[in-house]
């Protein structure tokens, strides 16, 4: 059976949208990223613009791609309840436990819910935090920046996974198939483009993704 069906939503609770870090350099590559996409190309906008310094590149895109999900996903909070989703899953066969090393040091099996809300309130301290995510332009950004970065690019990708696995009926009937089919496509693109996310991990929406890609092939050509 495909992975995308049919069914109903309504929108519920949203988080507050985090502000782009950088100062006004992180400004300008905002609006960057919007140009490009107002354009509808999304090859262009995942690239580097020349010039500029990727770990900047990296954390702006960072807190655009959080603030995309996290809205998708508050349109779904209804559905995605515990009740309906016991565990953190993306179809039958992944399922994700938490840890973020402070206060789940081992790995524990949540409801989706509870893992999703988790792991944005972990994002949200990232980005918060000018140690991880300088708040100027200059600042030198530390050496862990992409270990965090691609952390946080891997359990993104799980909210997209058991979006499409667990919940595209909803989105469909919420006409907004195509929006999050937009915003995972950008998603992908920009992953595949700096290698953030290892192949594996895509595995739960690799169907998808080698469409995206095929399409992807065909307008570059």
């Amino acid at each position: 059976m495909s992975l995308f069906g049919l069914g109903r939503n309504t929108a519920k609770t949203f988080r507050p949208k985090k502000n782009t870090p950088v100062g006004a350099k992180g400004l300008q590559l905002k609006r960057h990223i919007d140009a490009t996409l107002g354009q509808g190309n999304l090859v262009e906008a995942v690239r580097l613009p020349p010039g500029e310094d990727i770990q900047e590149w990296l954390a702006v895109n960072t807190v655009d791609f959080y603030n995309a999900i996290s809205v998708l996903y508050g349109t779904l909070a209804e559905f995605c309840t515990e009740r309906n989703c016991e565990v953190m899953s993306a179809g039958s066969k992944y399922e994700y436990l938490w840890a973020d090393g402070v206060k789940y040091k081992k790995p524990v099996r949540l409801s989706a819910p509870e893992y999703v809300d988790k792991l944005f309130d972990w994002i949200e301290d990232q980005i918060d935090d000018p140690s991880v995510f300088p708040g100027q332009f200059g600042e030198p950004f530390p050496p862990n920046f992409m270990e965090v970065a691609r952390t946080i690019f891997k359990r993104l990708f799980r909210v997209y996974a058991h979006i499409y696995h667990s919940h595209f009926k909803q989105v469909c009937s919420l006409g907004e198939e195509a929006h999050l089919n937009t915003c995972f496509k950008h998603f992908i693109f920009f992953v595949r483009h700096f290698d953030l996310v290892e192949e594996k991990e895509l595995a739960p929406l690799s169907e998808l993704i080698e469409q995206f890609l095929a399409g992807k092939m065909n307008s570059i050509r």
